[in-house]
């Protein structure tokens, strides 16, 4: 028996015989195939996310450039640089070094503002991202694991942003950490423990900018790749999420694959993004460090804010009041070893109201599934305005944040307006409590009045603005029928109807049985029932015009 010689690939060139070594010991090939035909939906708000990913990047490269030349040390100096303001100044090191860069290295004070400006815009990006994904369903399952990865994204965000804020150890910087160290010092017995342990002793200590540094160059960088890496692991599991639309339903997806469309397109749109940040890092003056001047924790400067993603924080610490109703919100309470005092008045904004948020974000998609006994898989998202209750609790909870990030302005908003500081306090506390509550009852009846809209589009057609004599003079506006396409979208969705408490097997209905049927009475009680074919059918007696004519699309 004979056996034909097996012939192998020899490329011709070098760069092409190292590629086919490294190939055939590693299997790149097959799976850049594989990864390759990875179909991804098209869509404007998927943009979101790769934006997030993409001012990372950009942070890990001026982040590094700024390793070379930061020096992270609380040794007191005396500043001898060309910033003719602060010479012979008493600062530290840390704060000496920022000036340098700002004004001694070449492009120094340009890739501190852009990894200032990426820092902003990549939290931006993770919060925007979390709510197009809370706001159109793609927390459900099988991505509610990938839901929880997200919120603590967004929290090692904040956290890098705030280490980062802290390093220069300027007035502003200094004022945040602070405040942090009183927040920790209203910890009942421990707090001060606590804060000796942080600062390295009695505050600022001599050791906190290196101890945020190594936080900020190594541990949260490292937790946030590995968290990226296990996101976008769970996407390429789970595949893509798509809006609705003929033809596309939880068993596909319809789009473009990666390789070579959307690697084109990636590739093109990260360097937008870089040009978009370069350009504002070039023009506009971020984070003037030299205007503040080195921290000395005697004096407190008026108008101080921090970034605005860890404002709201602050916003709520402001509103907080010292006493409510006659009742303290400082006590001091006795123990067999001393008398200690719980500083509520700090503790409670501090950790409440980030902790109402962060608990309600991570547990939401079970909540949801239990009230709606859902437990099916879904790829296709939801309009929001299909699914009013969910969107609504979404705008609560924004409007929530915002009067705290309002709140961190306070005081700017009563200079710049000449209005009453305590006016502006006692709005903003109004607000606090009656501002989620106003936001949730007019979003719900929005979204209400959107599906009723759309119901009659879908049944009756839009209106054209023709208007025809009938032959017993009657006036009538002529409707124009919608394609298949846009008919799809005001009809294609599911809308549950409230459901009772189910008794279980001994015939008795449980308490959480009960909890569950008024939940799902909250969610589901108002609802628009979507049209059905039958009425589609009826409804389709208007004259018909062709797609081409209907230029008012219907978006999401």
């Amino acid at each position: 028996m004979s056996t034909a010689p097996q012939t192998t690939f020899e490329p011709k060139t070098a760069t092409g015989r190292i590629t086919n070594f490294v190939d055939e010991r590693v299997g790149g090939s097959g799976m850049l195939r594989e990864f390759g035909r990875k179909v991804f939906p098209d869509h404007w708000s998927f943009m979101f996310g790769e934006v997030a990913l993409y001012t990372f990047v950009i942070l890990l490269l001026s982040g590094t450039f700024l390793t070379f030349f930061f020096d992270p040390s609380m040794a007191e100096t005396h500043y001898n640089g060309s910033y003719v303001p602060l010479k012979g100044v008493e600062m530290s090191v840390a704060y000496s070094s920022s000036l340098d860069i700002s004004f001694e290295i070449r492009g120094g004070l340009f890739m501190r503002q852009v990894h200032h400006w990426s820092a902003l815009l990549f939290v931006a990006a993770v919060s925007v991202h979390m709510l197009r994904v809370f706001f159109t369903g793609a927390f459900r399952k099988p991505r509610e694991l990938n839901w929880v990865v997200g919120g603590v994204l967004l929290i090692l965000s904040m956290a890098a942003g705030f280490t980062g804020y802290s390093l220069p150890d300027d007035l502003l910087s200094g004022n945040g950490l602070r405040i942090i160290d009183g927040v920790v010092k209203s910890i009942p017995i421990v707090g001060t423990y606590i804060s000796f342990f942080l600062f390295g002793g009695e505050f600022p200590g001599t050791v906190i900018i290196g101890r945020l540094y190594m936080m900020h160059i190594m541990l949260v960088p490292a937790l946030i790749l590995l968290m990226i890496a296990i996101h976008l692991f769970m996407v390429v599991i789970h595949k893509h999420t798509q809006y609705p639309g003929p033809g596309r339903n939880d068993r596909n997806v319809v789009g473009y694959p990666l390789g070579p469309v959307y690697a084109a397109k990636a590739g093109g749109f990260f360097f937008i993004v870089f040009g978009i940040i370069a350009f504002v890092a070039a023009t506009f003056t971020i984070n003037p460090i030299w205007n503040y001047g080195p921290y000395d924790p005697s004096p407190v400067s008026a108008g101080t804010q921090p970034d605005w993603y860890i404002g709201w924080v602050d916003g709520a610490l402001r509103l907080m009041p010292g006493w409510f109703f006659n009742i303290p919100m400082e006590w001091h309470i006795p123990f067999p070893w001393g008398v200690n005092t719980l500083s509520f008045n700090v503790l409670g904004p501090a950790l409440i109201p980030a902790g109402i948020v962060f608990t309600a974000l991570f547990l939401y998609p079970w909540i949801e599934r239990w009230v709606t006994r859902d437990n099916r898989e879904h790829h296709v998202l939801d309009r929001p305005r299909n699914v009013p209750t969910r969107t609504a609790i979404g705008v609560s909870g924004f409007i929530f944040y915002c009067v705290m990030w309002a709140a961190a302005s306070s005081d700017l908003i009563a200079t710049h307006f000449q209005v009453s500081l305590n006016d502006v306090t006692y709005w903003l506390r109004a607000l606090f409590f009656i501002g989620p509550v106003l936001g949730f009852i007019v979003t719900k009846r929005v979204a209400l009045a959107l599906q009723r809209k759309d119901r009659e589009i879908a049944l009756h057609g839009r209106e054209t603005g023709r208007i025809v004599r009938l032959p017993h003079g009657e006036f009538q506006e002529i409707h124009a029928q919608l394609d298949d396409y846009k008919r799809y979208k005001l009809v294609g969705y599911e809308s549950p109807v409230a459901e009772e408490g189910i008794p279980n097997e001994n015939g008795i209905v449980t308490k959480k049985e009960n909890l569950r049927a008024k939940l799902s009475g909250f969610f589901f009680e108002d609802r628009v029932a979507p049209a059905t074919p039958s009425e589609l059918e009826a409804g389709h007696h208007h004259e018909a015009i062709e797609a081409s004519d209907d230029d008012k699309a219907i978006k999401h």
